[in-house]
């Protein structure tokens, strides 16, 4: 389905470049320039029903609801199967749900209108700002998926991606971790810590204990051997005759 713009054919996918009216530009809190158009013929008017994800929403305009996907951007995966939630992904849906969450916007449509999904392919405008360019701004999405005739935007893209990388920021944080080619969430794993060594077992101690006998008959109830002299327990106390034999006394044995 084409859609009508007020001053604008019917977009038809091409591969000749497009040519892109000149926009004004103005500066941002942050002092970067920001994209500015000064004619909204070429946009539509739409309110942000729901927010997919960092790069998707769903919005509703002259009565009926469209998905829509950001044009030239890319941002971490929360919802997507098969994959876990990437490193930023939560941060930029949250920021996506504080910034479009319920708000009227504008829909900016390049040369080609829809993606192989049917969803519709725009720049997102919210008061006199791009979305697109506040998610490269923050590091919360990288420059992807250019292809033509849909690149007004991306040499502005770029620059901005190229200031947020050196200053380090949400995605940039992270080394190698946001490429050409997607998320590499393998380099965003946290090294695991290394294993403590169990300790050694420790070897069975033999307990050596005494047993006192009150006299030889307790001794011999036990079944204790005759204590000699030179054994452990024999002592010349126990040994009233001298005879080298004891008979009441301390015996030994293992437990």
């Amino acid at each position: 389905m084409a859609l009508s713009l007020p001053g604008k054919e019917d977009a038809k996918p091409s591969t000749a470049p497009s040519k892109a009216a000149p926009a004004a530009t103005q500066t941002n809190q942050q002092g970067k320039p920001a994209t500015k158009a000064t004619e909204n013929k070429n946009r539509i008017a739409a309110k942000v029903t729901r927010v997919i994800d960092g790069d998707t929403i769903e919005v509703s305009f002259d009565g009926k609801t469209e998905d829509v996907r950001l044009l030239l951007v890319d941002t971490p995966e929360t919802k997507h199967r098969g994959k876990p939630v990437q490193p930023f992904g939560a941060e930029t849906s949250a920021y996506a749900k504080k910034i479009l969450d319920g708000k009227d916007i504008e829909l900016e449509i390049d040369m080609s209108e829809r993606d192989k999904y049917g969803r519709l392919l725009a720049y997102v405008w919210i008061d006199d700002r791009m979305f697109n360019e506040l998610l490269l701004e923050k590091g919360l999405a990288r420059v992807a998926y250019v292809y033509a005739p849909n690149v007004k935007h991306v040499d502005k893209f770029r620059e901005i991606q190229d200031q947020a990388r050196q200053s380090e920021l949400g995605i940039w944080s992270i080394e190698n971790y946001a490429t050409d080619e997607g998320f590499d969430t393998e380099v965003a794993q946290p090294e695991k810590p290394a294993s403590t060594p169990k300790p050694a077992a420790k070897p069975d101690v033999k307990v050596e204990t005494t047993v006192y006998y009150m006299n030889c008959k307790a001794a011999k109830a036990t079944g204790v051997a005759t204590l000699h002299k030179g054994d452990p327990s024999y002592s010349n106390k126990l040994d009233r005759d001298g005879d080298g034999v004891a008979w009441r006394g301390v015996a030994w044995r293992g437990v």
